[in-house]
């Protein structure tokens, strides 16, 4: 089974930075192609919306409310994605979840695997 884990998350004021990190981790002897990955974020009393998403070819779609501020990124080779966020302000507090699409090798569907999240807190 693979599984995400999120790291990076923390307390900055605003106007700082933070870069986050997912992590994935596959069975050993398994193989599996990592497609579509993300970055959601879930703020207390509110949905989870996306934030921002990339391809396995490296497109890239953002939320309009973090355009010019975050930037998503991926390793294929550590299978890990990143999301550096700039200029932060205190309505990206939130709790940020790293998602993947995933096909294993051996079966022709693909998976939605989820993390546990990482809290961001952004306040003076």
């Amino acid at each position: 089974q693979v599984q995400l884990v999120e790291s990076g998350g923390g307390l900055v004021q605003p106007g700082g930075s933070l870069r986050l990190s997912c992590a994935a981790s596959i069975p050993s002897g398994t193989i599996f192609s990592f497609n579509t990955m993300g970055w959601y974020r879930q703020a207390p009393g509110k949905q989870r919306e996306l934030v921002a998403a990339i391809t396995s070819g490296g497109h890239t779609n953002y939320a309009e409310s973090v355009k010019g501020r975050f930037i998503i990124s991926r390793d294929n080779a550590k299978i890990t994605m990143y999301l550096q966020m700039d200029s932060l302000k205190p309505v990206d507090t939130a709790v940020y979840y790293c998602n993947a699409v995933v096909m294993p090798s051996t079966e022709f569907r693909y998976l939605e695997v989820w993390g546990q999240g990482t809290l961001v807190t952004v306040s003076s």
